[in-house]
């Protein structure tokens, strides 16, 4: 199930977005604020983002702009301004489509649908290179190279897969069935907690102490997820 987190101030907003992505089997969480909203994304496991950009505190700007800053989950933002600055800003500032009220739900999920897909087709780094902790952790993806404190760690091809999808959306909540999908082969027909096993062997050979993880991090329920910001 994809998540989708909504932003909106307005009640009637909220509730019907979402009773209607509700009805076409997406999983639902919504905030009224942009400090709640970045509160729900950093706790839960977040598909995309639903933003408007009037909002009582934090605007949906500096809420797009938070988020951007670790992550590429698909953001579709809501206002009532129709200027051609308002929507270029919008886009500029990293939304992935962007829609003036009052608007149409089915149009709102045929979008949701398309950004969600696209995002799907098109898994990329925030940059090439990743560095942690000041060079701790490099992860460099157009070579398929990590470095731990300079020198390369030997992973196999499953490990590097892991990693990848965890680095390249830092602070994003990955269950073990969207590991799976995304690390192993379609005909794949194992336990989910393979991926365990893959999370154990990267944490050896990648963290100081295993036990204590500063990179990979287990939320429990739900899968585990990367620390959120390089450095």
């Amino acid at each position: 199930m994809k998540n989708v987190l909504i932003v909106d101030d307005e009640k009637m907003t909220r509730e019907a977005v979402a009773s209607y992505l509700e009805s076409k089997g997406y999983g639902i969480f919504t905030a009224e604020t942009g400090k709640e909203a970045l509160k729900v994304f950093g706790s839960r496991n977040i598909s995309a983002l639903i933003l408007d950009l009037m909002l009582p505190d934090l605007s949906g700007e500096e809420v797009c702009k938070s988020i951007r800053r670790q992550s590429r989950i698909p953001i579709i933002m809501l206002t009532a301004k129709n200027m051609e600055d308002d929507i270029l800003n919008g886009l500029h500032i990293g939304a992935d489509d962007y829609m003036t009220k009052p608007f149409s739900l089915k149009e709102l999920h045929a979008r949701l649908e398309t950004v969600l897909r696209r995002a799907s087709d098109d898994l990329k780094p925030l940059a090439e290179i990743l560095s942690w902790n000041q060079g701790d952790l490099t992860i460099d993806f157009a070579h398929m190279e990590v470095k731990k404190r300079g020198k390369t760690e030997a992973l196999t091809p499953i490990e590097w897969k892991v990693l990848s999808a965890l680095a390249k959306y830092p602070g994003k909540i990955f269950s073990r069935d969207e590991l799976i999908s995304l690390s192993f082969d379609m005909g794949f027909d194992g336990y989910d907690r393979v991926i365990d096993t893959h999370v154990k062997n990267l944490r050896k050979k990648l963290e100081d102490d295993p036990k204590n993880p500063v990179y990979i991090h287990t939320v429990h329920g739900m899968g585990y997820r990367f620390r959120s910001k390089p450095s």
